[in-house]
């Protein structure tokens, strides 16, 4: 359960529902006395997390400023990721402007890659903390070295001021040095592309909705490496490959604007059990409203009570089942502060740097990272020969014929977004109903199977069409479709199963995967073109499909014995940190 409950409920429960409870194992349904607070009405979803009776709190925020803050979020996501892969077009022109080779400039793509993912040890990391860790952290409230230490909304901001100053050089670099020196500032600065939305998720939307919105994520990230040679290739050919850094530059100082005055902070520490029994009958400041002084007493704290970016457990009895804020909330005016206080910092920023690690030694976390760095590295493939292949005869097309084969891309990304969130939301539901209202993260799993086979379509369309010259629209409309839409399909299904595993430490979920997949894009975007050139494109992309296959299909062992891997992992004190 996701901290809704203490060890002695969760007990009761088992013991009325006759089975066991392992984080990640979600009751969707009232149990006997037990209530939950529910989406509307008496036969909808049960919410999870349950939500707490504060009107700031961002699971209770009403729609407006959930769309606001989602539509943030998921633009500077998408800006921020047009920058790292455009370069595929324009790769003739900056070989011409730098003197150098084809395998040199593919370098500008695998070093940002490379310094994006371990770019997030500094702005992302451990995920949430509660106070139940408090001989270690001493109620820190998060311990991450940005994003959970001070909040989301400093990385989102600052972040983007990173990835400005990075497009400005960019657009004036003169040397092949200087350009790399940019590419390696801009994925720096471009990390939260790819673990600020699924936090910002996590935070403000429930379970049953984060299928969609992961999956949404997803396109909006990878729709963004699509978009940006699309842009990027014409903008070289008719006003110069300078300008389009210049558009950059503009997209970022909007996307500033916009989170500097709409974009509220998201982090919200959710009690812990053991927090709230440790916090009960313990001397309390309070302030007397009419003479503005403080007074000490001692008192029994209601949920209702405690203060500001706290939340307590809902009362288990139906008459407290019942939250007045629900889609009413609103963000408070501390929650638009440049950052959240913390001062202990110093201890979150050294975990930091060890969680991530540590849960890649997690069954379902590695699987995960595994899944979705051979997904991406499916699409890696196509963007990074696109030059080299359709560069050359019998094709011989420009930098913007060929940034505009990434429309098909972008066609099979909204095609996974518009099937994969719904599709996997509602087999998972279907699932639970089945379950008796015991939801299980395995039930996410079948989901993937047919975007397994859309991605062998696509790379044996792609690596035969490229070897033997077929006809350019089998290639790009058939084959780079099926790379886009299972880049945003098959990263959603497990990610999101990770995540629904391993909650408390959804921020680190991310880094390891994000972590493994770069550090595998980068190896990839390293030898790719000299092994292509020597080899020929069969062998390179048939390797890495057959790997992406073999990774995938380990989702029927995790579908009957992800239970048994998350039983392994319980007794883990990464719930307590």
């Amino acid at each position: 359960m996701e901290m809704n409950n203490d060890e002695a409920t969760l007990r009761q429960l088992e013991d009325e529902l006759n089975v066991k409870i392992y984080p990640g194992t979600e009751i969707m349904t009232d149990v006997g006395s037990h209530h939950f607070v529910r989406q509307s009405g008496a036969s909808s979803n049960v919410l999870v997390p349950q939500p707490s009776q504060d009107r700031h709190d961002p699971l209770n925020w009403n729609k407006y400023w959930k769309f606001v803050t989602i539509l943030i979020a998921m633009g500077s996501n998408f800006i921020m990721g047009i920058g790292p892969l455009a370069l595929s077009p324009m790769f003739g022109n900056l070989i011409e402007a730098f003197e150098s080779d084809l395998a040199s400039v593919v370098q500008f793509t695998g070093v940002c890659i490379l310094v994006l993912g371990f770019s997030n040890f500094f702005w992302w990391g451990s995920g949430s903390v509660t106070a139940s860790s408090l001989p270690l952290l001493i109620i820190c409230g998060g311990r991450v070295p940005i994003a959970d230490t001070f909040g989301r909304r400093p990385v989102l901001i600052f972040s983007s001021l990173v990835c400005l100053a990075s497009n400005i050089w960019r657009a004036k670099a003169t040397t092949y040095g200087s350009f790399m020196g940019a590419c390696v500032l801009n994925g720096f600065g471009a990390g939260p592309c790819e673990t600020l939305c699924p936090q910002v998720i996590t935070d403000i939307f429930f379970l049953h909705e984060r299928g969609f919105y992961n999956t949404m994520y997803f396109a909006f990230y990878f729709g963004s490496l699509m978009v940006g040679p699309i842009i990027a290739g014409s903008m070289a050919l008719h006003v110069g490959w300078r300008s389009f850094w210049w558009l950059n530059v503009a997209a970022f100082v909007f996307i500033i604007l916009a989170a500097v005055f709409a974009f509220p902070e998201t982090k919200w520490h959710r009690a812990h059990p053991d927090e709230v029994q440790h916090s009960q009958d313990v001397p309390t400041s309070q302030t007397d409203s009419t003479d503005g002084n403080e007074k000490s007493t001692t008192l029994e704290v209601p949920a209702k009570e405690w203060p500001s970016h706290t939340e307590v457990p809902n009362s288990r009895v139906a008459e407290a089942a019942i939250d007045p804020f629900l889609h009413k909330g609103h963000p408070s005016k501390g929650q638009f502060h440049l950052y959240q206080r913390n001062a202990h910092w110093i201890k979150s920023l050294l975990l930091a740097f060890w969680v991530p690690w540590r849960l890649l030694a997690f069954p379902i976390v590695e699987y995960a990272a595994f899944v979705v760095s051979w997904s991406a590295s499916c699409f890696l493939t196509a963007n990074l020969t696109q030059s080299q292949a359709f560069g050359a005869p019998p094709y011989n097309w420009s930098s913007q014929s060929i940034g505009f084969t990434n429309f098909a891309s972008l066609a099979g990304a909204m095609i996974g977004l518009l099937t994969n969130g719904h599709l996997s939301d509602w087999i998972s539901m279907r699932a639970t109903k089945k379950n008796g209202g015991i939801r299980e993260p395995e039930m996410r799993l079948p989901t993937l199977i047919p975007y397994v086979v859309i991605s062998i379509i696509g790379n044996f369309i792609i690596a035969f069409g490229y070897e033997y010259h077929w006809d350019w629209r089998a290639i790009v409309i058939v084959g780079y479709t099926c790379a886009g839409i299972q880049v945003t399909a098959l990263p959603a299904i497990a990610s999101t199963y990770a995540v629904d595993s391993y909650k408390p430490v959804v921020g680190s979920v991310f880094i390891a995967i994000t972590v493994n997949k770069n550090v595998w894009g980068y190896g990839f975007s390293k030898f790719i073109t000299t092994w292509t050139e020597k080899s020929g494109y069969v062998p390179a992309i048939m390797l890495n499909m057959c790997l992406t296959v073999l990774w995938c299909s380990f989702g029927f062992l995790f579908y009957f014995s992800g239970k048994r891997f998350r039983r392994w992992t319980a007794g883990s004190d990464i719930w307590k940190l």
